[in-house]
């Protein structure tokens, strides 16, 4: 072989390798990407659980008036502030973009849980029953979307997982 064509034939091979490493390093950051995104909404579902058991624990305390109804007025406004932080922080995920209508579902559900329970608070200040019923209709509506969340999320997940 002459000097030149060895010379092309090794800067070949050490861009195959260069080009090799450069796929392997872009698959373990993309990789690292996706464990820190769901680690980071897992993080935020598991805050926004945490409020609500809270949340209903306190509507729990004033039915057994162990809590007094301005007591449990002044904890819902610190309680609407919560997950208006939990809705922002959806807004700061960086999901992959096969877990994009998952995040947006979550969001939504998140969503309608705060109007439910706003609908709720103003229940128990008014007692008018549509109020009420409007709660309860958007409770039921957040559950179906936070289904249809994990069932996207799950079907994003398992597609990744495959590739």
């Amino acid at each position: 072989m002459k000097p030149k064509t060895t010379y092309i034939a090794a800067a070949v091979g050490i861009g195959i390798i260069v080009l090799a490493i450069f796929y392997m390093y872009s698959a373990d950051q993309a990789k690292n990407r996706g464990k820190i995104f769901g680690d980071n909404l897992q993080t935020i579902q598991d805050e926004l659980k945490q409020i609500q058991v809270e949340f209903y624990s306190k509507k729990t305390m004033l039915e057994e008036r162990t809590m007094t109804q301005e007591e449990f007025a002044e904890f819902s406004k610190i309680h609407i502030e919560k997950m208006k932080q939990i809705l922002a922080k959806y807004d700061a995920l960086l999901p992959p973009e096969s877990f994009a209508k998952s995040v947006e579902l979550f969001k939504l559900s998140t969503q309608k849980q705060l109007e439910s329970d706003q609908y709720l608070m103003q229940w128990i200040a008014t007692n008018d029953t549509s109020d009420k019923i409007r709660s309860d209709s958007l409770f039921q509506e957040s559950f179906e979307d936070e289904m249809a969340a994990l069932e996207s999320y799950n079907k994003a997940k398992n597609s990744a997982g495959q590739n």
